[in-house]
């Protein structure tokens, strides 16, 4: 009788030990792959500061090509067809005047850029937000967006399950007008509000999963009537394509509204 109570206290003992080691001791918790979440939810995009325009080109691989060289400088450059039609090319974002002026002379001296001439913000459309509301900038948006329209689309950069190309387009469309975004379709996708496919407004994004690495992979920029803007891929003109086609409606992620 006193052996069985003995290996009775034993057997107690012995679980509480091992509770105390796997739950309230200090003993080390079993790895775990890492997760990283997307970072917080901006729900508006930020306004554009200062930014320098340069070039002014009949051909448009003469702007890709300054395009790439400021891209190797560290830059988030893009061209785009001006009123005139010549392909023009504008990068950076800068507080204030001064230091968008030392940059561009800097890059004027080492032969980078020619002439060139600072974008102030009272220049964007943006600017005009207050006084004429968000129905004129979402308008201004798309109608950036389709001065694009077969376009050729040259820029170079990372691989297109990346989304550069089509990501590129749709920072260059929002930079036109005085707002700010992350240069990849994933970062783009990570900031802004929701929203929903039936609520969709004109210059919100749409997002696809072309790609087999990412769940985030390809960008466009909705215009109305369940269509959207964007860049298909390399040597590929910039066109327009609907949300119920089968292809887009079997990749479709989701919508994301910056305004």
């Amino acid at each position: 009788m006193r052996r069985r109570r003995a290996l009775g206290v034993f057997f107690i003992l012995l679980f509480c030990i091992s509770f105390l080691a796997s739950c309230g001791g200090h003993s080390a918790a079993p790895s775990r792959p890492e997760v990283r979440p997307w970072p917080a939810a901006k729900k508006k995009a930020a306004y554009l500061g200062f930014t320098i325009q340069a070039g002014a080109f009949s051909n448009v691989a003469n702007a890709a090509r300054m395009t790439d060289r400021l891209r190797l400088q560290g830059l988030d450059a893009y061209y785009f067809v001006s009123s005139a039609g010549l392909y023009k090319v504008r990068f950076g974002n800068f507080a204030i005047k001064r230091a968008a002026l030392q940059k561009a002379e800097t890059l004027r001296t080492a032969g980078v850029i020619e002439e060139f001439y600072i974008v102030s913000p009272e220049e964007y459309a943006v600017a005009r937000r207050t006084s004429l509301g968000d129905d004129y900038l979402r308008e201004q948006l798309i109608k950036t967006a389709g001065e694009f329209i077969g376009v050729p689309y040259l820029w170079g950069g990372t691989t297109p399950e990346e989304g550069f190309d089509c990501s590129g387009l749709v920072m260059a469309v929002y930079q036109l007008n005085g707002l700010d975004l992350p240069r990849t379709s994933r970062e783009q996708y990570a900031v802004g509000e929701l929203a929903n496919r039936n609520s969709l407004q004109k210059g919100d994004l749409v997002f696809f999963a072309n790609g087999k690495k990412h769940p985030i992979s390809h960008v466009g920029i909705y215009i109305g009537k369940g269509k959207f803007i964007h860049a298909p891929g390399r040597g590929k003109t910039i066109r327009v394509d609907t949300l119920s086609s089968r292809f887009y409606e079997s990749r479709y992620m989701g919508g994301r509204t910056y305004l």
